[in-house]
């Protein structure tokens, strides 16, 4: 038993060698643990102020932080691992193919989380814009990573993906301050056009909203096979587009009816009296 503990116990240079130059190696590596780890804290806190003073918005910039941190930190414990002599060959070329992986099973969403990237930062419109994607026309709710969120005027929510709206034209009616309503009219070729554009813009002046900057404008816009086309083309502020189209509507045909102006109807042959 003794001669046992004595061989259990007994050291020779070389281990005491290995064991100094492997505990160096664990202090070391400590270190560069700690210190690495306050390097990353500090480099946190000077990336996000000078994010903020580039005007980075608010939505994007916590996940490009966790991004910079995790990398950051990442780089720190591999560092530690190659100093204790660990073999990260294997454990990169694993991460190498998960992350490949993912990348093809995520390819839809990288492209909304790309698009999403390109939006917040060069900002083609912003929350509370008035915008139309396509065919859809409505309000800015939400911009966020993968989709941007737009409330139509009858209070539909759409939940649009960040590609889709990068890959194809957006009209942002908020960018100028104002929008041009566009009304048309039909009216008879026997109607004088002088009086008619009269009658329109004095009422449509009296519309509430209508703005008196960028002047209204009126015209002929076509000559159909039995009647005038005719524009009226009012400027408003974006959020008063709706209530100002529904009420113009009502003043001028309010305007028609009371200065006897007829209107065709869609046969094209018999003219009739606007009606109250």
């Amino acid at each position: 038993m003794k001669e046992y503990l004595n061989d259990l116990f007994h050291f020779d240079k070389n281990d005491i060698d290995k064991i100094v130059s492997y505990g160096v190696k664990i202090i070391v590596a400590g270190l560069i643990l700690w210190i690495g780890m306050k390097i990353v804290k500090r480099l946190h806190k000077a990336v996000e102020k000078v994010m903020v003073k580039a005007g980075i918005s608010d939505n994007i910039r916590p996940f490009l932080l966790n991004i910079i941190d995790v990398s950051l930190k990442a780089v720190v414990i591999f560092t530690a691992l190659n100093v204790l002599g660990a073999d990260l060959s294997g454990l990169v070329a694993l991460v190498a193919a998960i992350g490949f992986a993912v990348g093809m099973s995520l390819q839809g969403s990288l492209g909304n989380f790309a698009s999403g990237l390109l939006i917040l930062t060069l900002k083609p419109y912003k929350v509370g814009d008035w915008i139309q994607l396509g065919d859809k026309f409505g309000r800015v709710e939400e911009i966020m990573i993968f989709n941007t969120k737009v409330v139509t005027p009858g209070k539909k929510v759409l939940i649009v993906p960040n590609s889709k709206i990068t890959d194809d034209i957006v009209t942002n009616y908020s960018e100028k301050g104002v929008i041009r309503l566009e009304i048309d009219i039909h009216i008879p070729y026997e109607e004088n056009w002088d009086d008619v554009k009269k009658i329109l813009l004095d009422a449509i002046y009296k519309v509430p909203k209508v703005l008196k900057e960028p002047p209204v404008e009126i015209g002929i816009a076509d000559f159909d096979s039995h009647s005038l086309l005719i524009m009226v083309r009012p400027y408003v502020k974006p959020d008063d587009y709706w209530e100002v189209t529904f009420t113009a509507h009502k003043v001028l045909k309010d305007a028609l009816y009371e200065n006897d102006i007829k209107v065709p109807y869609s046969e094209g042959i018999e003219y009739g009296k606007f009606g109250k």
